[in-house]
């Protein structure tokens, strides 16, 4: 990965100076300009695009708290810091930091009160469809898998996405809120802007160049930088370099915008920051809602299971593009099968289990133990092997379905991929960015995904918009202060 260099201060000419800058306006920088200014801090807000949105705007808005949130306690859900710690270091990991997991769900219930004190709305409403946002505005959601095994298992499960209250997909809104926020706190936003390079002073990092309408000119930032200009799937050469089997065949699933090209996490290793986790991304393969197309099987090119059908999505889409080279049916029959919300089809259809694979290209022998084996224990209730909730279990292609088909979710034929990068810059529990030795950069800071996300291998829906406006806000926070 090429960096870019810093520029040394005795090279420029400050033009301007404020407490802090942040780079920016998805949901982690707005976080951060509101918070800095709440503490009085002089502002400037640097934004690529015409204003406040980012990658947050198309999201779905779901956002990853818990811990005993209003939200949670309204709809009638007990939880915990200390349950939500334990499933997150167990479903985030391995290799999570368990310092930022703790603080992050510390404070959890607080940073709920402080986006509703800030103008986003929640109606404290559950729903039961997991893994995407509520098709109304319903706020409260399963959306990692909590009530799946082995989660189910390890901690006691709790819906923690929460959805401000707007119809379906909400990241939009969210966005109009965060964006009214920073209008609303009187911070300077500069739009149609780029941050070329950090600007450093014996290793400090006291400023910005930015190239903009008005000139290509240098900003003094007393407290600091805030990097948040994203993450880098729309790079292809690191993306090449870092994550290759994230670079899917189809680009429209590359979930980001252009501007998700890696620059601030290269202006901050220019500046002496350290990068981890570079290869890990998310990986959806969304096969709901609804989410009782669970009831059918997952299997590979041995035709053989390899997960519990009712985990998390982005889970199965880990492990199928991952583990299994992209190469996954879903087996399923005319009872159990229905068009999802991406519109997955039944591409193949017979009256055995043995003619299926002849026609989906697995062994017949072992596709036909699978189906077997799997019926008898669905009939009992029991899935010993994978174990999936009885709910989701329902023998397959037996009376009074007519036979057996299979969904083709081959990476390579079509089938939703959708993947995002997690890697960036190594940053503390206030937002800092560290050096490879752990010591923070005086002035540094990153959040959203130009920092590495808190999921360490494996992803929830929400963590992104959780750990980037709560770590956004508390760079924020942290670099008004040191400007003081």
């Amino acid at each position: 990965m090429d960096s870019v260099p810093a520029l040394e201060a005795r090279e420029v000419d400050f033009e301007q100076t404020v407490d802090v800058v942040v780079v920016g306006l998805g949901v982690a920088g707005a976080s951060a300009v509101v918070a800095a200014r709440q503490t009085g801090a002089k502002v400037l807000a640097v934004e690529r695009s015409g204003g406040p949105g980012g990658t947050s705007a198309n999201s779905g808005g779901l956002i990853y708290l818990g811990g005993g949130t209003a939200l949670q306690d309204a709809c009638g859900f007990d939880d915990s810091p200390e349950n939500m710690a334990t499933f997150l270091k167990a479903a985030l990991g391995p290799g999570a930091d368990d310092d930022r997991i703790e603080a992050y769900c510390d404070g959890s219930p607080d940073h709920f009160d402080w986006l509703v004190s800030i103008g986003v709305p929640f109606r404290a409403e559950f729903c039961d469809e997991p893994n995407r946002e509520s098709v109304d505005d319903a706020g409260l959601l399963f959306s990692g898998g909590e009530d799946a095994y082995p989660f189910d298992e390890i901690a006691l499960p709790a819906p923690r996405a929460h959805k401000p209250r707007y119809t379906d997909s909400a990241g939009g809104f969210l966005m109009e809120r965060l964006g009214a926020a920073v209008s609303d706190s009187g911070a300077r936003v500069e739009s149609d802007a780029r941050a070329d390079a950090l600007v450093v002073d014996d290793g400090e990092v006291v400023g910005v160049q930015v190239s903009g309408d008005e000139g290509t000119r240098a900003i003094r930032a007393r407290g600091g930088v805030i990097l948040a200009t994203g993450g880098f799937i729309h790079n292809d050469a690191m993306v090449a370099e870092h994550c290759p089997r994230a670079h899917v065949p189809d680009p429209v699933w590359r979930i980001g915008t252009p501007n998700d090209d890696g620059r601030g996490i290269r202006m901050g290793v220019g500046a002496g920051a350290a990068t981890t986790r570079l290869d890990v991304f998310e990986c959806a393969l969304p096969l709901g809602p609804p989410h009782r197309l669970a009831r059918g099987i997952l299997v590979d090119r041995h035709g053989e299971r390899f997960i519990n059908e009712d985990a998390y999505t982005g889970r199965i889409g880990r492990d199928a593009l991952l583990d299994q080279d992209g190469f996954v049916y879903m087996i399923t029959d005319d009872v159990i099968h229905e068009r999802n919300l991406v519109g997955l089809r039944v591409g193949y259809a017979a009256a055995t289990p043995e003619e299926l694979a002849v026609d989906i290209g697995v062994p017949p022998d072992a596709l036909a133990r699978t189906v077997a084996e799997y019926n008898e224990a669905a009939a009992r209730g029991e899935d010993p092997v994978f174990h999936k909730r009885a709910p989701f279990l329902q023998p397959i292609g037996v009376p009074p379905a007519s036979g057996i088909g299979a969904v083709d979710l081959r990476v390579d034929h079509g089938a939703i991929y959708a993947t995002f990068t997690l890697g960036g810059l190594v940053t503390d529990a206030d937002g800092a960015a560290l050096t490879d030795t752990g010591t923070p950069v005086p002035g540094l800071y990153a959040a959203g995904r130009t920092a590495a996300s808190l999921a360490a291998r494996y992803y929830v829906s929400g963590i992104s918009l959780g750990d980037g406006s709560f770590f956004g806000r508390r760079a924020g926070g942290h670099a008004a202060r040191r400007a003081r």
